[in-house]
């Protein structure tokens, strides 16, 4: 009898011992659950991202945009470092005191200087939207001139001050010239790290194409600026689509009408930006500081699969363009790199117009060396 009730404790105890080791196992995958999950929620390292002109139109709607998110993801907490000249200190003040006031949560931290030096140390991303505009009676040379000087300014103090993987985007006008000047003084910074925007021009030519065939623009893609942000850019809709009742069509079968894609569609696109400014009596800040998010957004993040964005870029002697141009090229991006995108058949309509526009850009590169002599 003893030796049975013996028997029964030891199975009484064994199972015990099962069910608390069953607990202790749950505990812990509970625990490991919860350390990953934190791990997930752990916050990013900040961005630092500098808007030179920052208390201008363009750097008034950009550095919000940056602050929530639209350029570098909703969950990526960026510090921003706006530079802007010494009479518009009081309103850079202003800016940075709205920032604040608007309490944005990724916003880690604001930088508001007239100081180059202080604006562009370790920047991790830097837009150079500030640039001297061409005035009433003055020449292209005179405004190259002015601008020469800024650009080589900011670039030395970017190659001195600046992180070593420093990505920059140059918005002011000359665009693809103030990138080329930028490059030259700023050595250290990789070549594939200097682009200029033509995305406005390509969001410009998305937002012709929807309107025509009354679609979603996001149902469009794949259109394509060839070189200068000017007014001899070249808006290419030969390899661009449209997506309709799930089938890919291309977007020249779509609407039909090769003179109004040849002509009308081209200068609307190129001027796009004088008729703003006809009709607002400004220019286009607001659009052109979303292109300025789209842009290092798709650099960064990546561009999405079977689709192309128009970046102003080193020219690698793609597409016959001579090598040493920051010139818009079809591009897609991965992994904070962009590349050309390659192969595609180029017309004769086409191949005249692409090299009209990269002799501008040979012709303001000649203007901007001789600036510098």
């Amino acid at each position: 009898m003893a030796l049975e009730i013996l028997a029964w404790d030891t199975q009484d105890y064994t199972f015990l011992k099962k069910i608390l080791l069953v607990l202790l196992c749950v505990i812990l995958f509970l625990k490991i659950v919860r350390y990953m999950f934190g791990l997930l929620k752990e916050e990013k390292e900040p961005i630092t991202v500098l808007v030179t002109g920052g208390a201008g139109q363009i750097g008034y709607a950009l550095v919000p945009m940056i602050a929530r998110g639209a350029m570098l993801g909703p969950d990526q907490p960026v510090i921003l470092h706006m530079l802007d000249i010494e009479p518009a200190a009081e309103a850079l003040k202003g800016v940075k005191m709205e920032l604040v006031d608007a309490a944005f949560p990724l916003l880690k931290g604001v930088v508001a200087t007239t100081d180059v030096v202080e604006a562009c140390k370790n920047v991790n991303i830097a837009v150079m939207v500030g640039g001297f505009p061409r005035k009433e009676g003055m020449e292209r040379k005179d405004v190259m001139s002015k601008n020469v000087s800024i650009y080589k300014a900011q670039a030395s103090a970017l190659e001195q001050n600046a992180a070593a993987d420093c990505k920059v985007l140059v918005v002011a006008n000359p665009a693809n010239t103030n990138a080329l000047i930028l490059k030259e003084f700023a050595p250290s910074i990789p070549e594939k790290n200097i682009t200029c925007l033509t995305r406005l021009d390509h969001n410009r030519a998305l937002g012709q194409i929807s309107e025509r065939l009354n679609v979603h623009v996001s149902d469009v893609k794949n259109v394509i600026i060839w070189g200068n942000h000017s007014s001899t850019q070249y808006p290419d809709v030969n390899h661009a689509t449209v997506t309709a009742n799930g089938a890919q069509k291309p977007v020249r079968e779509l609407v039909a009408d090769d003179n109004w894609l040849n002509s009308e569609f081209i200068t609307t696109v190129q001027q796009r930006g004088a008729a703003i400014i006809k009709a607002r009596k400004l220019s286009s800040a607001l659009s052109a500081a979303s292109a300025a998010c789209d842009h290092i957004r798709d650099w960064v993040l990546g561009t999405p699969k079977e689709s192309w964005v128009s970046m102003g870029v080193y020219s690698d002697g793609s597409y016959g363009v001579q090598p040493g141009l920051i010139y818009s090229f079809p591009v897609t991006c991965e992994k904070g790199d962009w590349t050309i995108v390659q192969g595609l058949k180029i017309d004769e309509f086409s191949r005249d117009k692409m090299d009209k526009t990269a002799q501008e850009l040979v012709e303001e590169k000649e203007l901007a060396k001789s600036c510098l002599n």
